[in-house]
């Protein structure tokens, strides 16, 4: 008997040979640089760059890398600093970024080494701490104090990493889908090491694509969400490909070792918000695990004290793209709730972080 992930699988596959779903393989190659940040009325977002200089430093990087931001609305008095997942780029936020610039907030919103137009160095470790350390840097090198971090998946899972170690620096955490909460054996850490490679993600063809972007990350898919298939598939052949492969190889480890995280969660004082989708297919680990992602986020919802924990009916992984006017009303619901000054409890000394 077929599993449903496969039967998807085939369908997508038919779908494409048919002609019903688009192709683009045949399509040019599409660069990162060239990938359109743009909102969703199709105006482009001013996209600058930033050497991670302290960073380079902290890791003892030969050369220092650069990474590329967005900044919208930057008169706002409170400032939102969006963090991204893996394999993605800043503008998988495109519903969030214009939005609540709109609501009067500063938006700040990063592609992390490695990924989207951020240079993609195989020096930088791809920890969660690591990259924690870029987007502290952007943070401080454009002059944010108390920053509200909104991170999706691995950039839920590095905002945790930033409150637990600097837990007096951020105003409020939104978590979306994180990464962290999870619970991993060394022998499944073990296993993401031998599952991922650079060659099968560069190999995947065109219908596992439609598959993991379409029916992992989504309940609600529809058709003006096809621009992730469409530079997913044409920047395959493009030259900084193997990098971006390489990093998410490494960051699928990085990722893994979530032990710091899950063991000091009473560490962050910053208020929090979980907000996940109720169908999430990637959390918990569906080829590891199983179940439902509800009882992982209660972990997280359990240990850090005074957080909210929101679930959206009939939502995918990929929240704040699938379900983008549930999710904002959630997120401008506890924004409102927040204090004026950015204030948290009395000041902690943090844990040390794991080494890289």
């Amino acid at each position: 008997m077929k599993t449903p992930r496969a039967a998807s699988v085939l369908l997508l596959s038919a779908a494409l040979a048919s002609g019903c779903v688009r192709s683009y393989k045949a399509d040019p190659p599409l660069p990162f640089q060239d990938f359109p940040y743009t909102s969703l009325q199709g105006q482009a977002w001013p996209v600058k760059r930033l050497p991670l200089e302290k960073t380079a430093a902290a890791y003892g990087m030969a050369t220092v890398p650069e990474v590329a931001y967005v900044e919208l609305n930057p008169e706002g008095q409170r400032t939102l600093v969006f963090i991204h997942g893996l394999g993605s780029y800043l503008k998988f936020w495109r519903y969030q970024l214009d939005a609540f610039a709109a609501q009067g907030y500063r938006v700040i919103a990063v592609d992390l080494p490695g990924y989207g137009k951020s240079d993609k160095p195989a020096m930088f470790p791809y920890t969660m701490e690591a990259m924690a350390d870029a987007v502290r840097e952007v943070v401080h090198a454009l002059g944010v104090e108390k920053p509200v971090l909104v991170g999706h998946s691995m950039g839920g899972q590095t905002a945790l990493s930033y409150a637990i170690r600097y837990p007096d620096e951020p105003a409020a955490l939104v978590l979306t889908s994180p990464a962290g909460f999870e619970k991993f054996t060394w022998k499944e850490k073990a296993w993401f090491k031998r599952a991922f490679s650079s060659t099968l993600i560069k190999s995947s063809p065109e219908y596992a694509i439609w598959g993991s972007v379409r029916q992992s990350n989504f309940a609600r898919w529809r058709p003006e969400l096809e621009w992730l298939i469409e530079e997913r598939v044409r920047v395959v052949s493009t030259p900084d490909f193997d990098s971006y492969a390489y990093a998410n190889v490494r960051t699928v480890d990085g990722l893994a070792h979530d032990d710091f995280v899950r063991d000091n969660l009473g560490h962050i004082q910053a208020p929090t918000i979980i907000l996940f989708g109720e169908d999430d297919r990637l959390i918990p680990n569906p080829f590891l695990h199983g179940g439902r992602a509800r009882d992982i986020m209660e972990y997280g919802h359990a240990g850090i004290r005074g957080s909210e924990l929101v679930g959206l009916d009939r939502c995918g992984h990929s929240v704040q793209l699938d379900c983008p006017q549930e999710y904002n009303e959630a997120v401008s619901a506890f924004l409102k709730k927040l204090p004026a000054s950015g204030g948290t409890e009395p000041k902690q000394e943090p844990p040390p972080a794991t080494a890289p």
